[in-house]
């Protein structure tokens, strides 16, 4: 994919630098609030609009912003945005306002956002940082949502508030579990993709050491060629 289109910054944030399980950013939100799936969900997209908004306005002003003040600058921005949203989500979705509670004025200072700041909205183009905003975004709602599940589910036998089955281990929905589960699914997606890594390996066609005219492979060698280079009688 062509550097900067909009699939190829979808394509990095949701899987090739995925915030949660690449990069490692985000931490204390990813373990503080994941308790259930509607929460991760929620804090997700909660910073996936603050997130692109920031990135737009950011590269917007980047040739206007003075580079000795530019973190500072930053954070207002963002701040802004967070406290927008903020409110919104008072008004409108006051139990996952609750939910979240202290976590939503700490995205002002979330290593993400502030992270897509300095290293890419303030050096290129609007539409290319909005939609980098937007795959981080996706990347980390998807993190913090599979999270989420995977508590909820063992924890409490619920996925977004429906029963699935009855008990559960209580320990996946407190501190702990968090980081069980952060381990279990980093884990996971490391086996898959050594085991991506193995099958492309596996699947490239080898050829003799003078390269594919010195091989006798039909894949190879298709003209069937002799080892010194010249055709078969």
């Amino acid at each position: 994919m062509k550097a900067n289109t909009p699939m190829e910054r979808l394509y990095n944030g949701i899987i090739k630098e995925n915030p949660t399980f690449v990069l490692m950013l985000g931490m204390c939100p990813t373990l503080a609030v994941t308790t259930s799936a509607i929460n991760g969900l929620g804090m997700g997209l909660t910073t996936m609009v603050i997130l692109t908004m920031s990135n737009m306005m950011i590269s917007m002003l980047r040739k206007v912003i003075p580079d000795s003040v530019r973190m500072p600058a930053y954070i207002v921005v963002v701040a802004s945005f967070v406290t927008i949203v903020q409110f919104l989500l008072q008004g409108f979705i006051p139990f996952l306002y609750e939910s979240l509670g202290l976590y939503i004025p700490l995205i002002v200072v979330n290593c993400i956002i502030l992270g897509r700041a300095e290293a890419y909205a303030s050096k290129n183009k609007v539409l290319s940082s909005i939609f980098d905003g937007i795959g981080m975004g996706l990347g980390f709602t998807l993190g913090l949502t599979s999270i989420g599940i995977v508590r909820e589910l063992i924890g409490s036998g619920k996925i977004f508030g429906f029963k699935i089955f009855h008990g559960g281990a209580t320990i996946f929905v407190l501190a702990p579990g968090a980081f069980f589960v952060l381990a279990m699914l980093v884990a996971l997606q490391n086996k898959l993709k050594a085991s991506s890594g193995k099958g492309k390996a596996a699947g490239e066609k080898k050829c003799a050491p003078g390269g594919c005219g010195q091989c006798m492979s039909k894949e190879c060698n298709p003209l069937g060629n002799d080892r010194e280079g010249g055709e078969k009688a």
